[in-house]
């Protein structure tokens, strides 16, 4: 891998809160995520105020060969910048602090719209399954007398 100096590259695998700090990953546990992809550590370093980034598709890292994670790279003085770190470790801490709000954010808000139930209209959410057992009528010759 070539040196640049004026870029820093990050791994989805960093994030990862299923792997072990001697594994592979950077950030603590709080603010690790459960399934890491490029798409949403691009996202996450964006909303961390990151804006010159390259995100590069099907990169294995070289400690994780059969994982095809993908790589960010990252400009040094913008990301130093943009976050107020002095390191690439305070780089990925903020990344992470970003990445993690993102998703308590999003499942706040599944819990919240589960919890209000189905749309108004929407059938498929509000249908029921009934339940026929024990319910007036539901042998077939009590149906037969009903009818008559």
């Amino acid at each position: 891998m070539a040196n640049h100096p004026d870029r820093i590259v990050v791994w989805p695998g960093y994030f990862d809160a299923k792997t072990s700090r001697r594994s592979g990953r950077r950030v603590s546990k709080d603010r690790a995520i459960v399934n890491p992809t490029l798409d949403g550590l691009a996202y996450a370093a964006r909303s961390a105020g990151i804006r010159k980034m390259k995100r590069e598709e099907k990169t294995s890292h070289p400690s994780r060969p059969s994982a095809q994670e993908g790589r960010l790279w990252v400009s040094t003085k913008d990301a130093l910048s943009a976050t107020g770190a002095d390191s690439k470790e305070g780089i990925l801490q903020a990344i992470g602090r970003a990445w993690n709000s993102q998703e308590t954010e999003a499942k706040a808000a599944e819990k919240a719209a589960k919890v209000s139930g189905p749309k108004v209209g929407d059938k498929r959410g509000r249908s029921q399954r009934k339940s026929f057992k024990g319910a007036k009528g539901s042998k077939p010759s009590e149906r037969r007398k009903r009818r008559k």
